[in-house]
């Protein structure tokens, strides 16, 4: 297969990333330093930024989902979504917070339980602010920066036809100057950022599968064996990638997710099950009353270093996975209305994060406060990592459960990696998404070695660094990314209500018939040939009228016509800045509805087919079949004038002056 690479994006993200990545292992110590001086500058100058930008995107995506944007879909309006709920959840699950999850769903709450932001430790207080705290860091901030990249991202690829890469989102601000070194900056900053997020949380992952096994068959901890664990996971995903989106990645998803179900189940059931319920039902109703607080909570009045280490480390992780989930979400998310799209992504896995973290975390709490357990919170102080097999071992069948838990974190590992791979293939290749394999093994394996070099460098503390400060110029981008989506999206709810501004369309006058006669093909439900007939004998030739004359009026215009599908098109080329007119008939087969006695008493479902309208944005749900021939031309021309309208309103030149 030929490379699809974009050299310029490609070669400056990879040979940037390497330098690091030598830099990091050849002085591993100057790195640590240097690691320590960024993360140090960000907390103390942009701290403020990180804060307000999450503030922002957390709003306009809560706006998208209640205001009249929220019917529009990501694709043609004909279009539907290509996977079912439950296998498109199970892929926001997996490649949004999968090792996150399995990580911190103990480990956050008792931590912060034992050692607070603010207040006494191991007090009932402290209990409750846990919880709220660990809520905020997984709730609808993070799932909503992921929700407004790939928002974006689909809006602009699947209902504009731009490419699927984060330079098409600044194509409302820059126009046909993405294609350009903006363009090209925009997707290396995204390059970069995802992949070292995904290396951070490689790094979380391969060293809590260290401690897994450390726990369960005494594998030695230390650098060596998690390099060979990261060898070997990512081997394991550059099989997963060559398999594809459809295939390795799908079936990981709904794996795990049905594994991780299951583990939830058993702690629910076999932990302290009422107090698990009430405290969900609490900790929901502390979060959401003190959202606001927290959202803009810098500590301004009482500095310390825990926002560092704690909310500026998620925002920037979450940042800098955007470009990685986001377009993951996109390129799964087609025919999905922005209502739907915003409903699924943002409050379905944040209820079940929620969940998650309230059976993992109250149930450790539980153990350490009721049940006498003060050894589980000196091994999660000592150990983040151990945290997890040391709480399932205060439960029945530890054994199995853990070796479970180890299992699910490699398949979370191997989902990241590979998921990540392909995205990151997206962006280098300028939105092809058929590319050889070698460049999704290429970018599966550099993702294995930075994770491996950031650890010889400073363990977590590298990574962490590295996740913030990659994230900063990203967060730049994405306020710009959201400014022009609103942009476009005002555009398109222009050209919305243009078109539902004119009178209802066929009316007897405008179809040319006589009541009867519309009457009667209204009720005939014609068959396949019928339809075929009419739009060889009736709708082509009327489009071929119209391109003929506007062809003497100096216009490039084109009738299409589909021998496969028997699509026939009217195109009117403006080129330029200015929106293309389309205008096409498909024979659309549909169930004949059950309307009269006999229609109940006929067992065989029957078909008919309808001459419907397609235009740009796609199917307008009318049927012309049946019309005449000038009735059909008065249509074209009707929504020709609303088209040239739109133009009108969105550039500023008047209908009667659209360049030919």
């Amino acid at each position: 297969m030929k490379s699809t690479l974009h050299p310029p994006v490609f070669f400056t993200s990879a040979i940037f990333i390497l330098i690091i990545v030598i830099f990091t292992m050849i002085a591993p110590e100057a790195a640590s330093v240097l690691f320590s001086a960024t993360q140090a500058w960000i907390l103390t100058n942009a701290s403020w930024f990180y804060i307000l930008t999450v503030a922002i995107i957390l709003l306009a995506v809560v706006f998208l989902a209640v205001s009249r944007y929220g019917d529009i879909k990501l694709g043609p309006d004909h279009s539907q979504p290509d996977f079912r709920d439950v296998t498109w959840f199970a892929m926001l699950f997996s490649a949004g917070m999968g090792i996150g999850l399995m990580f911190f769903g103990v480990a956050e709450p008792v931590m912060h339980f034992v050692s607070p932001p603010v207040g006494d430790p191991e007090t009932v207080a402290a209990a409750r602010n846990a919880m709220n705290i660990t809520f905020f860091h997984w709730g609808l901030h993070a799932w909503s920066i992921y929700a407004i990249v790939g928002l974006t991202l689909a809006f602009f690829s699947y209902r504009h036809g731009l490419p699927l890469t984060l330079r098409s989102s600044l194509y409302p601000l820059i126009g046909e100057r993405i294609y350009g070194p903006i363009g090209h900056a925009v997707d290396i900053f995204a390059i970069i950022g995802t992949v070292f997020g995904i290396a951070t949380s490689l790094g979380l992952g391969v060293a809590q599968i260290n401690s897994g096994l450390n726990h369960m068959f005494g594998v030695p901890i230390g650098v060596t064996t998690q390099i060979v664990l990261i060898i070997a996971a990512t081997s394991l995903a550059t099989i997963s990638v060559a398999s594809g989106l459809d295939r390795g990645i799908r079936i990981l998803s709904e794996t795990n997710l049905a594994l991780a179900v299951v583990l939830l189940l058993f702690v629910l059931v076999l932990g302290p099950t009422v107090f698990i319920l009430q405290t969900f039902v609490q900790n929901t109703g502390g979060y959401i009353s003190d959202l606001v607080n927290k959202t803009f909570n810098l500590y301004a009045y009482e500095p310390n270093d825990w926002i560092g280490g704690w909310t500026l480390f998620y925002w920037g992780w979450w940042i800098a996975w955007s470009p990685f989930v986001g377009l993951f979400i996109a390129r799964i998310s087609r025919g999905r209305s922005i209502r739907e799209f915003v409903r699924g992504v943002l409050l379905v896995p944040t209820g079940f994060t929620l969940m998650w973290m309230t059976v993992f975390g109250d149930t450790a709490i539980h153990m350490i406060v009721v049940d006498g357990l003060t050894g589980l919170a000196q091994v999660v102080a000592q150990d983040s990592s151990l945290a997890l097999f040391a709480f399932l071992e205060q439960l029945p069948l530890a054994s199995i459960t853990s070796t479970v838990a180890i299992a699910m974190v490699v398949v979370f590992f191997v989902t990241s990696a590979d998921s990540g791979a392909l995205v990151v293939d997206l962006l280098a290749s300028g939105g092809a998404e058929n590319s050889p394999v070698w460049q999704r093994i290429f970018w599966a394996s550099l993702m294995g070695v930075v994770a491996i070099a950031l650890l010889l460098a400073d363990g977590l503390t590298a990574l962490q660094t590295a996740t913030i400060a990659s994230a900063l110029p990203f967060s730049v981008i994405l306020l710009l990314a959201v400014w022009g989506l609103f942009k476009a999206l005002k555009l398109d709810a222009t050209k919305r209500r243009i078109r539902y501004q004119t009178v209802t369309r066929a009316q007897p006058v405008s179809t040319g018939q006589t009541w009867q006669r519309r009457l009667r093909n209204i009720v005939l439900m014609p068959k396949r040939d019928d339809v075929l007939r009419f739009i060889e004998k009736i709708a082509q030739p009327a489009m071929h009228a119209v391109a003929q004359e506007l062809q003497q009026q100096g216009y490039d215009v084109r009738v299409n016509e589909d021998s496969d599908t028997n699509v026939v098109s009217l195109e009117v080329l403006h080129h330029g800045e200015y929106l293309d007119f389309s205008y096409a008939v498909w024979p659309l087969e549909q169930v004949r509805p059950v309307l009269t006695p006999d229609d109940i008493n006929d067992q065989e479902e029957r078909r008919y087919f309808r001459a419907e309208v397609f235009l740009r944005e796609g199917g307008q749900d009318y049927d012309i079949m049946g019309w005449s021939s000038e009735a059909v031309i008065g249509d074209i021309l009707d929504q020709y004038e609303r088209h040239r309208q739109y133009l009108h309103m969105v550039h500023g030149t008047p209908a009667a002056e659209v360049p030919q």
